[in-house]
C-alpha cells in the first residue's frame, strides 16, 4: 500500500509517512508544520492486509493467527494463548460487541487444554460451533472475535483517541478533520470527540455567570454521518458499513461563530 501510494503521488509535492496515527504531532513538528487545512484520518483495514492470507486478518482463509499491522510486537495467537476465560470474554464483549462471549471465550480455554490454537481456520471453526444456528446465519459468527482481537492486537482505539486531540489541536482556524469509520466503537468515539470538542461553556445552570471559561473549539456542518449510497456500495462492497463525519475548526475562538 505504501509502495502504490508514493507511485500514485510521484512528481507531486506530496510526501508518504510511513507511522502511526499516534504520531501525528510529532511527524508535523519534525517538519516544522504547526498547523494544517485539513486532515483526512481513514480508520479501515487496508485490502492489502485483508486479502493476503498469510497475515492473518481474515477468517474466511486459513493462516497464521497474527493480525499485527506492522508484524511487531502480541499477535492474535499470543492473546488467544494467554489470556484466561475472563479476560478473553472481556475482550470479545468491549471491542467486538460480541453477544455470547462467555460462551466463545469458555470454547476456547477448553480447546487450548488439549491442543493450541493457531490459526484464523481453526480459531473460526471453534467460534462458529460455540454460538446458536441462529447466529451463524446474521454473517460469519466469527467476524465480531475477530475484529475484536485485531483492535487488541494493534491497540487501534487508544491510537484514534490519541489521534483525535492531536488532530483537532493542530488544526488551522478554518481547518477540516475528516474521518471515516468502519464499526460502531470508532464511530462513537468520533462523535462524541466532535461533540465535545463543539461544546461550549459547561458550568451548572444555576450559576449566573461562566467561571469554566470553555468555548467551543469548532462546529459540524452535518451532525449525521454520512454513508455510502447504491452506487459506492455496488462499486466497493467493502464500505457498506463506512461512515464519514467532519469537523470544522472555528476560525477565531468567539463562540458565537459555532455553527
Amino acid at each position: 500500500a505504501v509502495a502504490v501510494a508514493r507511485e500514485r503521488l510521484a512528481g507531486l509535492p506530496a510526501e508518504v509517512i510511513e507511522r502511526n496515527f499516534s504520531d501525528l504531532a510529532a511527524v508535523l513538528d519534525e517538519r516544522g508544520i504547526p498547523a494544517v487545512d485539513g486532515i483526512l484520518l481513514d480508520l479501515g483495514v487496508s485490502s492489502w492486509q485483508l486479502d493476503r492470507a498469510e497475515r492473518g486478518f481474515s477468517y474466511r482463509q486459513d493462516a497464521p493467527l497474527d493480525m499485527r499491522m506492522r508484524k511487531q510486537g502480541t499477535t492474535a495467537a499470543d492473546l488467544i494463548a494467554t489470556l484466561d476465560r475472563a479476560a478473553l470474554a472481556d475482550l470479545f464483549r468491549r471491542y467486538g460487541e460480541e453477544p455470547f462471549a462467555g460462551k466463545i471465550a469458555s470454547a476456547i480455554v477448553a480447546r487450548r487444554q488439549t491442543r493450541p490454537i493457531e490459526t484464523t481456520g481453526d480459531l473460526a471453526a471453534l467460534i462458529a460451533a460455540s454460538v446458536p444456528p441462529a447466529a451463524r446465519r446474521d454473517g460469519h459468527p466469527a467476524r465480531r472475535c475477530f475484529q475484536a482481537l485485531r483492535i487488541a492486537v494493534n491497540g487501534e482505539l487508544e491510537v484514534l483517541d490519541r489521534a483525535l486531540d492531536d488532530a483537532i489541536d493542530r488544526l488551522a482556524p478554518g481547518g477540516v478533520l475528516a474521518v471515516i469509520t468502519f464499526h460502531s466503537l470508532e464511530d462513537r468515539m468520533v462523535k462524541h470527540r466532535f461533540l465535545e470538542a463543539c461544546r461550549g461553556c459547561t458550568c451548572p445552570p444555576d450559576l449566573p455567570v461562566c467561571v469554566c471559561g470553555k468555548k467551543p473549539r469548532g462546529y459540524l456542518p452535518q451532525r449525521k454521518g454520512v454513508t455510502p449510497g447504491a452506487e459506492e456500495l455496488e462499486a466497493n462492497p467493502r464500505s457498506r458499513s463506512a461512515k464519514l463525519r467532519w469537523f470544522v475548526k472555528n476560525e477565531t475562538n468567539d463562540p458565537t461563530e459555532t455553527r
